[in-house]
């Protein structure tokens, strides 16, 4: 058999191994909110989840170019040298989130993926040049402009993510309190119009642009594609699904009884297991689909591996969407039986409580130093805003104290 043919085929049961051990690290990021609520049964979580991470692998095409040609140059290497970094780089994913999904602890899997297909490409492209098989630098090997991107863009979503989610459950708070049971019903219907116009806006403006039919013109969109039509009339977009959302919301809780924040709860579930999958499938399975299309390619050359240029994944190569389906059954298999997703969830909920609980790892210096300066920023703050004002915000955070007698009687109940 091919020896090459042979590292494919051990490149497809990393890729599973891969998609097992990465979902079982990243499932926090979409199911810790919706659990940690308890607003919805664990059952009813997990189906909605389920048909987010199917929907979302769909989606994810356009992100599989990040394997091929986000952190080096391919034309600068040769088939024989490219296999190599694909397989170092599944091996060592798959070494990394293992063990921290033992420990309990989420990590990043765009950071791994990223961090090792560069690790990997300055490796072997270190070995090229001490052995002058290579007339260019080690800058030249590199992408560096789009990897410098990719890491500035990890740096800064980290920022980002803490300041808008910090503001966004401020002004929440603020405008439900924690007695939003006892608010009126319009207000619940205005916050959820409000609530799923962003997460639709979302689903459509970075979603779909990744499917297959994105780029594809509809005669009711005016001849455009879905993806130019989303693009140049967000404004029609956006007030459409604030008018529709909001009619809905209102037609919900005044006619169907119905509890308009447990429905955010599941549509924002939903979105944020499609935003998983369609972003962070790439790091499970862009490599090894990488090495299956640079393998085809190849094999049909005629030329030795030694010396065929990987410049064709420069290009935009399409993935087959029968593989990203696959890959989302695989993930959707992962979460419902994976006990050390269960695990990870667990720790990160439990880092989110508001009362006592044991946690697995105590804060650091870090954690301590960022609660002290959130701290100093809020008294900054206080000397600036009017008494009355505070006193006002002070009464919209006062929190019920029946909750937390119940809560305190039972704080080690199972989150599953």
């Amino acid at each position: 058999m091919d020896f090459y043919l042979i590292i494919i085929i051990a490149l497809a049961v990393l890729a599973t191994a891969d998609l097992v051990v990465g979902v079982s690290n990243d499932a926090v990021n979409f199911l810790n909110s919706a659990i940690g609520s308890k607003a919805i049964n664990f059952k009813t979580v997990m189906i909605i989840a389920s048909l987010g991470v199917a929907a979302g692998a769909i989606f994810s095409s356009g992100l599989m170019e990040v394997a091929r040609k986000g952190i080096f140059n391919p034309e600068l290497f040769y088939f024989d040298e490219i296999m190599v970094i694909f397989m170092a780089v599944m091996l060592t994913d798959i070494l990394l989130l293992d063990f921290f999904n033992t420990l309990g602890l989420p990590t990043s899997t765009t950071v791994s993926i990223v961090f090792e297909l560069l690790g990997a490409a300055v490796a072997i492209s270190l070995v090229k040049i001490y052995w002058g098989n290579a007339d260019a630098s080690l800058y030249e090997f590199i992408n560096v402009s789009k990897a410098s991107q990719i890491i500035f863009g990890i740096l800064l979503s980290v920022f980002v993510a803490f300041t808008v989610g910090a503001v966004v459950q401020y002004i929440s708070r603020i405008i439900l309190t924690f007695h939003f049971k006892d608010n009126p019903k319009w207000m619940g219907a205005i916050f959820g119009g409000i609530a799923m116009t962003a997460i639709t806006y979302f689903i459509l403006a970075k979603g779909i642009k990744g499917t297959p039919f994105a780029d594809n013109t509809y005669a009711f969109l005016g001849s455009m594609s879905l993806k130019e039509y989303i693009a140049t009339q967000s404004n029609n977009v956006i007030g459409i699904s604030l008018v529709l959302w909001t009619s809905l919301s209102m037609l919900g809780v005044y006619l169907f009884r119905t509890d308009i924040y447990k429905s955010i709860i599941i549509v924002g579930t939903f979105s944020l297991a499609l935003a998983f999958a369609g972003n962070d499938l790439v790091n499970f399975i862009g490599v090894p689909i990488a090495a299956w299309q640079s393998y085809e390619a190849w094999s049909v050359s005629g030329v030795e591996a030694t010396e065929f240029s990987m410049a064709f994944l420069s290009k935009k190569v399409p993935t087959p969407t029968i593989l990203l389906f696959v890959a989302g059954m695989v993930m959707v298999v992962t979460l419902w039986f994976s006990s050390k997703a269960k695990k990870v969830t667990k720790t990160e909920i439990d880092l989110a409580r508001q009362q006592d609980t044991k946690e697995r790892f105590n804060p650091n210096f870090l954690s301590r130093g960022l609660v002290r300066g959130s701290m100093k920023l809020s008294n900054l703050f206080s000397t600036i805003i009017p008494e009355n004002i505070q006193n006002h915000i002070s009464t919209q955070f006062k929190k019920p104290e029946i909750e937390l007698v119940a809560i305190s009687q039972n704080p080690q109940q199972s989150l599953f």
